[in-house]
């Protein structure tokens, strides 16, 4: 099994950290990590990252999914099209996924124009360009798996993870319980009398 992390610069370190290492160190599947030009990338968090290619290089016959990181790119002028290479995952019925900004790449090759999606908030994804998806646009705080399509929020690094495994069939009560410990924390907390 075999996932292609796109990353560019300033991604936001925290939204596809648990999905690689849980995914990579607990069940075996290889990561590959693509930046526009093969060269380090540095996070939001001033985290540099070596990339083991480009994203050019990236064909979907030797990957299980394609997952798109969000970041500070996103919002910018600089956004990059990865049209080209979300379609060829696409079309190969390959798992494409994408998170907070990430998601507008998805939104702005048409990808979700028919199919249910989720994102940071709907207003930012119907001022794209080329987006034709608002009414399939889902306002939910978890991620959202359509098919081998898998959307979410910045804010949803945790069911993201778990989605991303589930879509590659490496879903188990294991993985649930292992999930559910990084989400205790949003468990309201009752004070004893």
């Amino acid at each position: 099994m075999r996932l292609a992390i796109v990353l560019y610069p300033g991604f936001a370190d925290w939204e596809c950290a648990l999905l690689m290492a849980a995914a990579r160190t607990h069940l075996g599947v290889e990561i590959d990590v693509a930046t526009a030009d093969g060269a380090t990338v540095t996070s939001m968090g001033g985290l540099d990252v070596s990339p083991h290619l480009s994203i050019d290089a990236l064909d979907p016959a030797g990957f299980d999914g394609l997952v798109i990181c969000g970041g500070t790119v996103w919002d910018t002028a600089e956004a990059p099209d990865l049209s080209g290479t979300i379609r060829t995952f696409d079309r190969d019925k390959r798992l494409v996924a994408a998170i907070c900004g990430g998601v507008n790449a998805l939104a702005t090759c048409g990808l979700l124009d028919r199919v249910e999606h989720t994102g940071n908030n709907a207003a930012s994804l119907a001022a794209l360009h080329g987006y034709r998806g608002q009414t399939h646009y889902r306002e939910q705080p978890q991620a959202l798996r359509s098919g081998h399509v898998i959307t979410a929020a910045g804010t949803a690094p945790i069911s993201f993870a778990g989605e991303i495994l589930r879509g590659l069939g490496l879903g188990s009560e294991e993985l649930d319980g292992f999930l559910a410990l990084y989400g205790r924390e949003h468990v309201a907390a009752t004070s004893a009398g």
